[in-house]
């Protein structure tokens, strides 16, 4: 049971943090209003770093659907807990936009531009193009699990709390790099959870939840974390 419960509440702690700092930056009368990308690129890989250092030795600290289905697929996860993982971690992921939600309720009131009250939540692509936008989130969770299992292979890096720096910096390193065409959602909890959450509050001003790209960062995020897998997989290491 106590992985499940890591996964939920790592999985609200990454969304509250993650999320948090989105309307930090995008919302009126936010103090720290106009940030900028770079702002959210670091905290983000922060808002992933806090809960892998937290439960990273409890439950592997996965908080992604993705990297739990791309380890089983592979053998080095139980597909007997995948379920309980992805539960838990949608759980957690609405439960941490919630969370976010009531910490800027006043600055959700002030702002009128609906678009940026649900780039609070969920993700959307700079420009709509079902290929491009679906590769971006391939390609960018491809990277994610291939290079955390790459780091399982180097020596010493994952000692207890080095690895979870590599963690952090995998996180910057594809935001800042193939961020900008998607919001790098690469994790289907992370936009899911937090766009379903975003569909139930009311909330004044609030546009649709944007459902008919909801499917490309759920679906594109798990085969990018498989296919990673099984390439690594493949190399001959030894």
């Amino acid at each position: 049971m106590l992985p499940y419960i890591a996964e939920f509440i790592g999985t609200a702690m990454l969304i509250l943090l993650g999320d948090g700092v989105v309307a930090n930056v995008l919302l009126d009368k936010s103090g720290m209003k106009g940030g900028g990308s770079v702002q959210i690129t670091i905290a983000w890989g922060l808002a992933v770093l806090l809960p892998v250092f937290t439960f990273g030795a409890v439950s592997g600290a996965h908080l992604n659907p993705a990297v739990s289905i791309g380890l089983a697929a592979i053998g080095v996860f139980s597909w007997d807990m995948v379920p309980g993982y992805i539960v838990a971690q949608m759980l957690g992921a609405m439960l941490g936009a919630l969370l976010m939600y009531i910490q800027f309720k006043c600055q959700f009131d002030a702002t009128e531009d609906a678009g940026l009250k649900r780039a609070c939540f969920c993700t959307a692509p700079a420009v709509p193009h079902t290929f491009h936008n679906f590769y971006s989130e391939f390609i960018g969770t491809f990277m994610l699990v291939f290079a955390i299992l790459g780091v399982g292979k180097v020596p010493g890096a994952s000692a207890p709390g080095i690895g979870n720096l590599y963690v952090f910096g995998i996180i910057v390193s594809i935001g800042m790099s193939l961020g900008g065409v998607t919001g790098y959602a690469i994790n289907p909890a992370r936009d899911l959870g937090p766009r379903i959450m975003y569909a139930l509050i009311p909330m004044k001003n609030k546009t649709t939840a944007n459902w008919g790209y909801s499917w490309i960062p759920v679906v594109a995020p798990i085969l990018g974390g498989v296919v990673a897998a099984i390439v690594f997989n493949l190399i001959p290491w030894a």
